[in-house]
């Protein structure tokens, strides 16, 4: 039976410089994905589409780095961010590895709006297999918890210091034109 766990973080950021330009400074996908990520952990791989990946992760002394190709697209005002596909590397012990992530990102009256969710599903490695499953499972959920935060840090911090540099760029410059 595959271990399955996952997280869900939810966004309330008030901007109280210029929040009526969110919209138009989410449509600027790419710019808005090197906010979020690590750029030197990124890369472009086509239009809306990317390889990321993520830093090293150790659970239990199992050391994991998955590499998830995402995908970004616009729907109702939204910026919507998924994973298409993941894979270990350096860890040729599990074949059945599945990470999900689902998230999006809208202006919001007073701000940014989002939630992301990120799920794992993967068969228990040989090297942890005396390890009862639940406590895997916790251990997981911890560990994607962290990722979140770390996520919704870097929205707090990156995000919004790109999104003021921008308008400083585009000062006098009507929303559709930029």
């Amino acid at each position: 039976m595959p271990l399955a766990f996952s997280a869900s973080q939810e966004l309330q950021l008030a901007v109280s410089d210029q929040p009526d330009r969110l919209a138009s400074y989410l449509t600027q996908t790419d710019r808005v994905v090197r906010a979020l990520f690590d750029p030197s952990q990124l890369k472009a791989l086509e239009p809306g589409h990317y390889r990321y990946s993520v830093t090293h992760l150790q659970v239990f002394k199992l050391e994991i780095h998955p590499v998830v190709t995402l995908r970004t697209s616009l729907a109702a005002g939204k910026l919507l961010l998924e994973s298409s596909e993941c894979e270990l590397e350096g860890l040729g012990l599990v074949d059945d590895f599945q990470l999900t992530l689902g998230s999006w990102l809208t202006a919001g009256e007073s701000g940014l709006e989002g939630q992301a969710t990120l799920a794992v599903a993967v068969s228990q490695p040989p090297l942890l297999k005396l390890i009862p499953a639940k406590v895997l499972e916790r251990t997981g959920q911890s560990l994607l918890a962290g990722i979140l935060l770390g996520i919704k840090g870097r929205v707090r911090d990156q995000l919004i210091k790109d999104f003021q540099l921008w308008c400083q760029e585009h000062r006098g410059q009507p929303d559709s034109e930029s």
